[in-house]
């Protein structure tokens, strides 16, 4: 029996896993040292993130929640036990993911990155002439927004010429806007306000009647319909569309919605603050001549420079807090953003960075990290200064746990556990613990990755045709013009921010429509979206279960006569607590599943449609075998590296490469002719182990051997090694970047001596 001095020392050096069942985890344990960068390793959909994420950081945090009082409680995300026998040793966690931040129009770098409070205390202690304390320079407080455009750096103005139809009636869909179409709540309150006659055309409605009926603002009626709410007050159609599209962004949006707004909606950039979101106040007052405007605008490596130059003993603290920052962002290869950048415009990449950023320097210790695919986005050169980075934290006497592939931070770490053998129901098991030099000489896919050389084509495709790029300008492209070469597979390389996205998926898709892009983007749809619903085969499988019950095929909709009716088929419990983030918790009266009991008794090939939808787009191919609107465009899912997704699974909770995958997935089974295909991806083997980068590659072989023409934004250099051709671009980020660098063949940019790229290859 072990003693309490041997318990103690145990949880003070290990966290112990016992049994995990997670997902895919089969019955697993695992000890994870403390205090140490320990990296977890395996092929795609291995269990890795089921280990790290759903195991260890989904236990802790509920555990840490747990000691709050019941009143904060309530207010906290409900977690049940995680599937494990026990779990010991943990401490406070913090996940850092890939997610890219929310939609909100007021969040930027520097506010996400806890920069630009610093920057605002600066300016309000020695910027000339003050414009008072801190919230003075914030364009989210209405001390230092412009009053124009509320902060916001630009202005949305409806325009009423694509809006209304003036030589039509209200009743005649006079105003063009779906949620104001006849029959809609909203235009019934037009109707029953008393306001206008609906049958008159609104050319001979007088001019006081129309403006009250498209501009009023809580206006009290003096004669509406019985109808119209006694204690209500009526918006006219304008301040009710700018309340709901425009002063906020909506959660959702129909697809009519979404074609209409970009009809009658111009954003322009707000004359009055030039898009600094600032008031005149907060622009007037400078250091050395320049606004925080101007330092916002700067790239942070610029910016680190000019506050170098700032020599000011007061405020001495300050300027070695922010600093520090700066020096952070500009560490993990961020220093071509500015610190007004649009945070939701940033990649999950450059997202997770940010969020890296916001722990370096703490206070705390003992704290465990965990980190998903750190490397995601980064050009080699950057990923050494990463690692230094996770040092740090480590360092700190913290835990470091980090899911990655990229061989390099594997290589970093002070342990290493290898999940696998395969994806799905085929991994889930422990191959390997220890350190990298001992994973290297093993015979698991991670081994075989780490030893094996990395070979350059050396028979690339000639190419006899090519469509031109020309004079592009947009973001930091210096006016390039370059050649990109048809039905060959072609690479795009360099540095993060050196303006490769900007030319490809931004200006090769502007000037060549036919050129498809598939980039890491959200996907429409919302929490309800799924692999089934994107890929079209969510109809067929209905179709099958309702032949098998003898039932209509929405029984099997968890958006139709088929959803619980406690959660409305959502499989979750929202809370709206006000001002408060909302609550969710798992629906008791469907288990999560979304369905009802109807639903669920119905079983295909021993499993109801819950199963099914829990099921692996691989394993679906075999229930399905025999059904080719099924199968088709799954085995195009398997061929992109998702066979290991649940085909239910909801497309909120996926990469930026997974999502892309997708995409390409459903583009490639409604394509009939290869031949035609013309596609840009933007890192397509982001979240890919060694093993699936080569299995994807294979399948882009097949579709360029078939004439396809195929262009890949990528950092990763087994990619750029297999490449027919490649343009680099750099030579370095931001301003520093945006030029052709090298054009060629992958055996010349090994060659090339101006190319980054060429000496990590």
């Amino acid at each position: 029996m072990k003693t309490a001095s041997t318990t103690s020392n145990t949880r003070g050096s290990w966290i112990t896993v016992a049994g995990a069942r997670t997902n895919n985890l089969r019955n697993i344990s695992v000890r994870v040292p403390k205090h140490r960068m320990t990296v977890f390793t395996g092929v795609s959909g291995s269990g890795k993130s089921s280990l790290a994420f759903g195991t260890i950081a989904a236990e802790a945090q509920r555990l840490v929640a747990d000691s709050y009082p019941l009143f904060v409680r309530n207010r906290l995300p409900q977690h049940g036990p995680v599937d494990a026998d026990r779990l010991d040793g943990l401490t406070f966690t913090v996940v850092v993911d890939q997610r890219p931040f929310s939609g909100n129009t007021r969040s930027t770098v520097g506010t996400a990155s806890d920069t630009a409070p610093l920057l605002r205390m600066l300016f309000s202690r020695i910027g000339t002439p003050s414009a008072g304390y801190s919230p003075a320079y914030s364009f989210n407080d209405p001390s230092g927004m412009c009053p124009r455009c509320e902060g916001l750096g630009t202005v949305d103005d409806i325009d009423l010429a694509c809006l209304i139809d003036d030589t039509r009636s209200l009743n005649e869909g006079a105003i063009r806007f779906p949620t104001f179409a006849p029959g809609t709540y909203r235009f019934k309150r037009m109707l029953h306000s008393g306001l206008i006659d609906p049958d008159l055309p609104l050319s001979c409605t007088p001019p006081e009647t129309l403006d009250m009926l498209l501009h009023a603002r809580q206006l009290r009626l003096t004669n509406p319909d019985p109808q119209y709410p006694k204690s209500g007050l009526f918006d006219g159609v304008i301040p009710r569309l700018r309340d709901s599209y425009l002063r906020k962004s909506p959660s959702r949006l129909t697809d009519d919605e979404r074609t209409a707004l970009s009809r009658i909606v111009s954003h322009e950039v707000c004359p009055e603050c030039a898009g600094s979101r600032l008031n005149s106040a907060a622009r007037a007052s400078l250091i050395d001549g320049r606004s925080i405007a101007d330092w916002s605008a700067m790239p942070i490596r610029k910016l680190r420079q000019t506050l170098q130059a700032v020599q000011e003993t007061t405020v001495s603290p300050l300027l070695q807090a922010l600093s520090a920052q700066l020096e952070r962002l500009d560490a993990v290869g961020l220093g071509y953003l500015s610190l007004d950048r649009h945070s939701p415009t940033l990649s999950g990449g450059e997202a997770q960075r940010v969020k890296i950023v916001r722990y370096l320097g703490s206070a705390l210790s003992d704290v465990c990290y965990i980190f998903d695919e750190p490397s995601a986005g980064l050009h080699p050169h950057d990923v050494h200064r990463l690692l230094q980075l996770l040092a740090q934290l480590r360092n700190a006497h913290n835990t470091v746990l980090v899911v990655e592939h990229h061989p390099a931070v594997v290589s970093a770490a002070d342990h290493i556990i290898d999940l696998g053998p395969g994806a799905g129901s085929a991994g889930g098991t422990i191959q390997f613990e220890g350190t990298p030099a001992a994973l290297s000489k093993t015979d698991t896919v991670t081994g075989h990755m780490l030893r094996a050389p990395m070979s350059i084509n050396a028979h690339p495709r000639p190419h006899t045709r090519s469509v031109a790029i020309n004079h592009a300008t947009a973001h930091n492209l210096q006016d390039v013009s370059v050649r990109v070469p048809l039905r060959v597979l072609t690479v795009v390389s360099g540095v993060a921010g050196s303006g490769k996205t900007t030319l490809m998926a931004g200006e090769l898709g502007r000037q060549h429509p036919e050129f498809v892009v598939f980039g890491q983007g959200r996907l429409r749809g919302g929490t309800r979206s799924n692999a089934a619903t994107v890929l079209g085969i969510a109809e067929p499988i209905r179709a099958a279960f309702a032949l098998v019950g003898g039932i209509d095929p929405s029984w099997f909709s968890a958006n139709g006569r088929g959803a619980c009716t406690t959660c409305k088929g959502k499989g979750v419990m929202v809370t709206d607590l006000a001002f408060l983030e909302d609550v969710r918790t798992s629906c008791e009266a469907c288990g999560g599943s979304r369905f009802n009991p109807t639903a669920l008794a119905v079983t295909f090939a021993g499993r109801s449609i819950a199963e099914i939808l829990a099921t692996s787009a691989k394993d679906i191919v075999r229930i399905f075998a025999s059904n080719k609107r099924i199968v088709q465009p799954l085995r195009w899912l398997v061929d992109v590296g998702l066979g290991y997704l649940s085909v239910g699974q909801s497309t909120s909770t996926l990469s930026g490469g997974e999502r892309g995958r997708l995409l390409l997935a459903k583009h490639l089974a409604a394509t009939e002719d290869p031949s035609q295909l013309r596609i840009v991806l933007d890192e397509p083997t982001v979240g890919l182990h060694a093993a699936d980068t080569d299995r994807i590659l294979r399948l882009f072989d097949r579709l360029v051997d078939a004439g396809a023409t195929i262009v890949a934004i990528e950092h990763n250099l087994r990619v750029i090694a297999h490449a027919d051709h490649v343009i680099d671009i750099g030579p370095g980020a931001g301003d520093q970047g945006g030029t052709v660098v090298y054009e060629g063949t992958p055996a010349g940019l090994r060659e090339s001596p101006n190319s980054l790229t060429g000496q990590y290859l």
